[in-house]
């Protein structure tokens, strides 16, 4: 990507630039959304060369696309990693990579704040498959660590996690894990590649949900898993074979938004902190959960191994559920929806968003109250927004004052 090899290429250059010339096509200044479904050879000998991997090229949809193949370059490069692999949702990327390495009586370890859907895979569907899994409190790196001196096949991480913004020291992992001879998984979604790189930390295999902060429109969904490249020709063996293929008009659509991800993340992450420290400040706040702010438990961490502290935040509010559900209606500049990472800011508690599939009980095991509320930044003036918390505030306040 430059003519001098000495120096390093930035990641806002990569986030326009990478994985796109050799894909376009006559002359155009865009990667070409290829819809083919099969490719077609005159001479049979170049066609099964291809079809076996010896030479480049593609044969079917379901295994590669040149479209969806610019997205995983792109991500690759973002990621510094080696390969990269690409998948119709973010949980399949996650299903995906630990059905390519894990096997019966094979024992994982990770922490219990984790995505929703992520949780049940642990605490539901593995252990189906008499697979042993311990699931650690979230932030406790010496409980971590004792459960992965045990022995496991994989550590997965997710820092910072969703929804409850916790953080956790990747190098501190991954030499508890190289002890055991463990791969160490970690989902990179709410960082993004523009904050936060795990390879540099020693990590295995890096994941995302690119429907999230990488696409950023609200409008594509997808996933992608980075790393080692032989590791991840294994996963991308599993998943040409099972079928969760990325779809090349989301992969078009993936590549529009990572062009301006560097771009959005400095703007969301700028006003992350300001609303962090409003919300500090508010009597109906209970606490916000951002590692920006100084008092929050990772923020230290968060400090050495991210370069901006992320477009997320969450915060609990008094009074309950109740308390939610009269003040997120009354949001102007938020949609209330089970989505994050997008240009307008999104709002939802963690009972309809990331943890819908678990029961009440089961959230107040994994330290996620009721009245937890979910706040992705979007890109809009963040003066705009504490404006627009601070009226829905004042109208839960004056609705109280009225049934008082």
């Amino acid at each position: 990507m430059t003519n001098n090899p000495n120096r390093k290429i930035q990641q806002s250059t990569k986030a326009v630039w990478s994985g796109e010339k050799e894909y376009r096509a006559h002359g155009a200044t865009q990667v070409p959304v290829v819809h083919s479904v099969a490719y077609s050879y005159d001479d049979l000998d170049h066609w099964y060369d291809v079809a076996v991997g010896r030479e480049k090229g593609h044969i079917y949809g379901r295994n590669t696309n040149p479209t969806v193949e610019s997205f995983e370059q792109k991500i690759r490069d973002l990621e510094g990693a080696e390969a990269a692999t690409s998948f119709s949702t973010g949980m399949a990327a996650i299903s995906n990579s630990l059905s390519t390495f894990l096997k019966p009586g094979d024992r994982i370890v990770s922490m219990n704040d984790t995505y929703g859907g992520t949780n049940k895979i642990f605490s539901e569907f593995l252990p189906r498959l008499d697979m042993d899994v311990s699931l650690c409190e979230t932030g406790n790196h010496e409980e971590i660590e004792q459960e992965v001196q045990k022995g496991c096949k994989i550590l997965y991480l997710e820092t910072p996690t969703n929804p409850t913004v916790k953080i956790t020291d990747m190098e501190r992992m991954v030499r508890a894990a190289r002890n055991v001879g463990a791969m160490v998984f970690v989902d990179n979604t709410f960082a993004t590649p523009i904050n936060q790189n795990p390879l540099e930390y020693g990590v295995d295999l890096v994941i995302h949900s690119a429907t999230k902060f990488l696409g950023g429109h609200a409008d594509a969904l997808g996933g992608a898993v980075c790393g080692n490249r032989e590791l991840v020709e294994q996963i991308f063996h599993y998943r040409e074979i099972n079928g969760a293929t990325m779809d090349p008009m989301a992969a078009y659509l993936l590549l529009r938004g990572m062009k301006t991800l560097h771009l959005r993340l400095k703007q969301s992450c700028d006003s992350a902190m300001k609303i962090a420290e409003y919300l500090k400040n508010h009597d109906l706040v209970d606490d916000v959960f951002y590692p920006g702010l100084k008092d929050h438990p990772g923020h230290e961490i968060a400090a050495r191994q991210m370069k901006q502290f992320g477009g997320m935040l969450s915060f609990s509010m008094k009074g309950g559920m109740e308390a939610v559900r009269g003040f997120l209606p009354k949001l102007q500049y938020a949609n209330r929806a089970a989505n994050l990472g997008s240009v307008e800011t999104t709002v939802g508690p963690a009972r309809t968003t990331s943890h819908v599939e678990n029961t009440p009980e089961e959230r107040a095991e994994l330290g996620i109250p009721e009245s937890l509320v979910r706040y992705s930044v979007g890109i809009e003036d963040p003066d705009d927004l504490i404006e627009d918390l601070e009226a829905a505030f004042a109208s839960l306040k004056k609705t109280a004052v009225s049934k008082e």
